[in-house]
């Protein structure tokens, strides 16, 4: 056995992990004995990625390039391609991937599984919804070849599925074209909530990607509006990398009582003062933590949670002014506060998180008992919403909240591949 650990989760988690790399090979190696689960590059923040006393295949050796047509953008590839690779292959050529999460280092099989969404929901939907064809294996040796148009209920099953209908083999991606590798940005702080939904409202016709910054300890709702559409910079210099690294893990979590409420409040000034219109190279603007390695450090050796939540658009102000002062009364905090609406968009997935409304993301230092009793009363409020918790970033949530948020999962369940289990799917589903 050998000791792994989720990206974002504190404490360390046995499994045996059994590298894939050669296609022809996997229908016998994903016949091993007990419970198995693909594993990518484990950038959840939660247990969905995680088999503990079980299986891990992992997939990060099956990253080769199957074919790309450079007239209409149509990609196949290994689902243990990264993100990035895809990125940096197809920009030069006019192309980039339509739909990315806030890291470009995750694979293709994980995007899929976990139906990633990023700061353009309302303009391009989620991950899934460019996924053209995909190919699933199954721990008794079966290959299922579906896509939307083609053995639809697989598909549907399988893209937001955790990796819980089989191994991700291969997949094909519709890439959109774009002028360049840049964005014209705009950055608006606002005062409320209210002029959130309001500048929210006003973007969404005009601008492809929107996302904020809600300083959560102001008690007025107040942050930083953040928008963008991709553009033309011809002869424009690439800005060089400049990756950092967060050298140790301190003792105690350098996110605190003591540091948080200076930290939001230069974060805010120093955003209002860089208010208004600039050019923005899209690694920047769309993974701004890559170049920061092991920036989860920061918490300590307790690590931290993440709590995204999404409620319905109706009840969205309500829900997440009682949630911000919910987090007020509970002493907590958090710095990386993302609030983001989502468009009025089907999802493609039985499990997929996305749905039309507002969604608030948070990360927290655990603090044991303290985080779990804040957390329980936001899930209080998402669930009187008819809210849902993202599973991707999820270690904690309740059975109950689960199975009201998602309620296609008695569908799903019918979908499922007998010999893959996750410590998610023990703790949410019983296997």
């Amino acid at each position: 056995m050998v000791m792994v650990s989720s990206w974002g989760r504190l404490g360390q988690w046995e499994h045996e992990l059994r590298p894939l790399a050669e296609r022809a090979q996997l229908p016998r190696q994903l016949q091993a004995a007990g419970p198995g689960l693909a594993h990518g590059m484990g950038r959840s923040y939660g247990d969905v990625c995680l088999n503990p006393g079980g299986v891990l295949w992992r997939t990060t050796g099956l990253d080769r390039f199957i074919s790309f047509d450079q007239d209409s953008g149509l990609l196949r590839c290994e689902a243990g391609l990264l993100l990035r690779d895809i990125q940096r292959l197809a920009l030069p050529r006019g192309w980039m991937l339509p739909v990315t999460p806030g890291t470009q280092l995750v694979t293709v099989g994980g995007a899929i599984a976990n139906d990633v969404h990023g700061k353009n929901h309302h303009a391009q939907g989620s991950f899934g919804d460019h996924v053209r064809r995909l190919e699933l294996l199954r721990t008794d040796g079966r290959r299922i070849d579906c896509g939307p148009q083609h053995e639809p209920a697989w598909f549907a099953a399988t893209v937001g599925g955790l990796g819980l209908t089989g191994v991700i083999s291969t997949a094909e991606l519709q890439l959109r074209r774009v002028a360049g590798p840049w964005l014209e940005t705009e950055t608006l702080p606002y005062a409320s909530l209210d002029e959130f939904f309001q500048l929210a409202d006003a973007s969404e016709s005009g601008w492809e990607h929107t996302v904020s910054w809600i300083d959560c300890l102001s008690g007025k709702g107040r942050g930083i509006f953040l928008r963008a559409n991709h553009c033309a910079a011809a002869g424009r210099a690439v800005p060089p990398a400049r990756a950092r690294s967060m050298p140790f893990v301190p003792p105690v979590s350098l996110v605190n009582q003591f540091s948080l409420a200076p930290f939001n409040s230069a974060y805010f000034n120093l955003q209002k003062s860089r208010a208004g219109k600039a050019l923005a190279h899209y690694e920047k603007y769309f993974y701004p933590l890559d170049n920061l390695h092991e920036w989860n450090r920061m918490y300590g050796p307790r690590g931290f949670y993440q709590y995204q939540s999404v409620v319905p658009r109706a009840v969205g102000r309500a829900a997440v002014q009682a949630m911000l002062q919910a987090i007020a009364a509970s002493g907590e905090g958090s710095f990386l506060a993302v609030l983001k609406t989502f468009g009025e968009r089907p999802a493609p997935g039985m499990l997929s998180f996305p749905q039309p409304g507002v969604t608030l993301a948070l990360d927290f230092p655990n603090r044991g008992e303290r985080t779990l009793r804040l957390f329980e009363r936001l899930d209080a409020i998402v669930g009187e919403a008819g809210g849902r918790i993202y599973m991707a970033k999820d270690a904690r949530m309740p059975r109950a909240l689960f199975e009201a948020g998602y309620p296609r999962l008695a569908e799903f369940t019918q979908y499922r591949d007998p010999g893959i289990s996750s410590a998610m799917s023990r703790r949410l589903m019983g296997n």
